[in-house]
């Protein structure tokens, strides 16, 4: 008899084989609807039934049913709650803590450096009107509109051309990318965020800067946080106001760190120049979003720029996968994203073999 539950509540593994490990190893699985693509709506309810006595919870992202408190407390055994991706804004992280319960995530290479990858990729299309020159060739027969010069990124030594400023909002393992990569095409940047040290701008060549700076003097902003209390429409009307009308945003981290209704009107406005969004408020995004119809001024992807071969959600699923099985025998994780909690943590699981503990219950009982 299986004894260890594992609720995936909002399954990706189209492989099985992440399921495979999990019930080789002795575990019980209550697998839920697959929801990154069609959202279920709110059902906190059907959710918390189904993580009743639950030892762990798993899956990718579950914004329309976030994991909440209440979802947590429908099971006192519950150890760890697994994130398959990078973000966990969809879980009560605070709750969690809380409550003594691991939270990890899939901060792996292949996604967060594709993100990196994916922002300049962003970034230079609108800079050098990839897609206005490509449609003016194909349907006009036309050749070289000078309305369609490009931007040049880079400063120059020839005639002291000093290249744009790319402000970099968040400098942790994205936007340190983007910094290293950018470095050599000799542009200037300078970055916003009061939770890395000043040793860490210098080593990626970026001058810190407050916000309001940032906004007022960048030709690209761009921005790499997570979302939570504080960053939350960090990005609104009057933060859009401070920027130049030659701007362009770019945010693939999250969706709500842009309030999109004041996006929307600013770019309509003609106040910033455009926007690059992988991200939106509401996935998917609807037919009837304003953002559909403002034709060349933005650039729109599907919540996928982390999306490339041998990226995806795959590594994230393994790394979960492994992070579940180790907290069931009562180690911690290596990706725990709430360190805060390890030490409580460890008083109540340390050590604690959920097999072994079941067993001896058994062997008492």
């Amino acid at each position: 008899m299986k004894e260890a539950k594992v609720f995936i509540f909002a399954p990706a593994d189209t492989t099985g084989e992440s399921h495979k490990m999990l019930e080789d190893s002795g575990c019980e699985l209550i697998v839920g609807k697959a929801n990154w693509d069609t959202p279920q709506g709110d059902s906190e309810l059907e959710m918390a039934k189904m993580a009743e006595g639950c030892d762990a919870l798993v899956g990718t992202s579950i914004r329309s049913t976030p994991i909440t408190q209440k979802i947590m407390q429908s099971s006192k055994n519950l150890r760890i709650i697994a994130k398959y991706t990078i973000g966990v804004d969809d879980v009560d992280v605070d709750a969690a803590t809380e409550l003594g319960i691991l939270v990890t995530h899939g901060p792996t290479e292949s996604n967060w450096g594709g993100v990196a990858e994916g922002t300049i990729t962003a970034m230079l299309t609108l800079l050098k009107k990839v897609r206005e020159r490509d449609r003016y060739l194909k349907e006009t027969g036309g050749w070289r509109d000078m309305q369609l010069q490009g931007t040049y990124v880079g400063s120059r030594a020839s005639d002291g051309y000093p290249g744009i400023v790319l402000g970099i909002i968040g400098l942790g393992r994205i936007g340190s990318r983007i910094a290293m990569l950018m470095r050599p095409w000799g542009m200037k940047m300078i970055g916003y965020d009061p939770y890395v040290p000043d040793s860490k701008f210098e080593e990626f060549g970026v001058r810190r800067v407050d916000l309001p700076t940032l906004l007022r003097e960048s030709d690209v902003v761009t921005l790499h946080v997570v979302l939570n209390k504080e960053t939350r429409h960090m990005i609104s009307g009057p933060q859009l106001a401070m920027m130049k009308p030659t701007a362009i945003l770019v945010n693939t981290s999250r969706g709500f760190c842009v309030d999109e209704r004041a996006l929307i009107e600013t770019l309509q406005k003609g106040q910033i120049a455009g926007a690059a969004l992988d991200v939106f408020e509401h996935e998917p995004l609807a037919l009837e979003s304003r953002l559909r119809k403002l034709g060349d001024k933005v650039l729109l992807s599907p919540h996928m720029v982390s999306s490339n071969l041998g990226s995806g959600l795959g590594p994230g699923i393994r790394w979960a996968t492994q992070s579940v099985l180790c907290a069931l025998r009562g180690e911690v994780p290596d990706n725990v994203y709430n360190k805060e909690v390890i030490e409580r943590w460890e008083s109540r699981f340390g050590g604690k073999n959920v097999w072994d503990a079941e067993r001896q219950a058994r062997v008492r009982a």
